[in-house]
């Protein structure tokens, strides 16, 4: 059983910053590859960012340039820095393992307003 826990999302104006970061349970972390999903309500759940176990990145188009997924292995952690937040980024993120299982996380809320 894997357990992803969530965090850093919060309210931030157009064109802010912000950082989410995904803990992990267990060992074999190193060999999860790892995305983020984003959740607006009545919408499907939209991959936005992934990284393979090796460190191989890729984007949504419309996050491409603005966000960066990296991974800290020593710290089972998998961070999404977010740019150049727009209102339309505004949904709950969540973290999940893409070749393993179907773990997902609580998720956590991202609010991008003035």
């Amino acid at each position: 059983q894997v357990q992803l826990v969530e965090s850093g999302g919060g309210l931030v104006q157009p064109g802010g910053s912000l950082r989410l970061s995904c803990a992990a349970s267990g060992s074999i972390f190193s060999v999860f590859h790892m995305g983020w999903y984003r959740q607006v309500p009545g919408k499907q759940r939209e991959l936005v960012a992934g990284i393979t176990s090796d460190g191989s990145t890729s984007y949504a188009g419309s996050v491409k340039g603005r966000f960066t997924i990296f991974r800290d292995n020593a710290k089972n952690t998998v961070y999404l820095q977010m740019n150049s937040l727009k209102p339309e980024d505004t949904a709950v993120y969540y973290c999940t393992t893409l070749n393993v299982g179907n773990y997902w996380g609580q998720g956590t809320q991202v609010t991008v307003s003035s």
